[in-house]
């Protein structure tokens, strides 16, 4: 199946498709959509930038990557850092995605996250870069 012909929520084929991040209305007023890659970059995105314990109804859901910004950049740390990310994006999206290669740099308020994954629905792998700052 190609991405645009996804199987619906009924299982019926026909293009799928899932709220926007972050919720937003469309140009006619309605609920956003969102291609399901798409869907899917944006559940990693707030995965990696969201702290443990942020969401009342989820408190498991989230890296935390933010709080650890200005903690002292050593090897040790980004290393314990990436195993602790892929764990979680296992743990929390293992059903959407494989990864296949994480890196995470940081510097002065800025993290940068390099993810290199395939979307289970259509194989396709992807690379992505996403980018957290630190409030100031």
């Amino acid at each position: 199946m190609s991405p645009h012909n996804e199987p619906g929520p009924t299982g019926a084929a026909g293009p799928r498709s899932d709220f926007a991040f972050p919720f937003r209305a469309d140009r006619r007023g309605r609920t956003a959509h969102a291609r399901h890659s798409e869907h899917v970059y944006d559940l990693i995105e707030q995965l990696l930038f969201t702290s443990p314990g942020e969401r009342v109804m989820r408190p498991d859901f989230g890296c935390g990557l933010l709080d650890l910004v200005f903690a002292q950049n050593s090897p040790e740390i980004l290393s314990t850092l990436e195993l602790s990310v892929h764990a979680a994006l296992q743990r929390l999206l293992g059903d959407l995605i494989e990864v296949d290669a994480l890196d995470i740099t940081g510097e002065d308020t800025v993290v940068r996250v390099r993810l290199s994954y395939v979307v289970r629905s259509d194989g396709v792998r992807r690379e992505d870069v996403f980018e957290g700052r630190a409030a100031a």
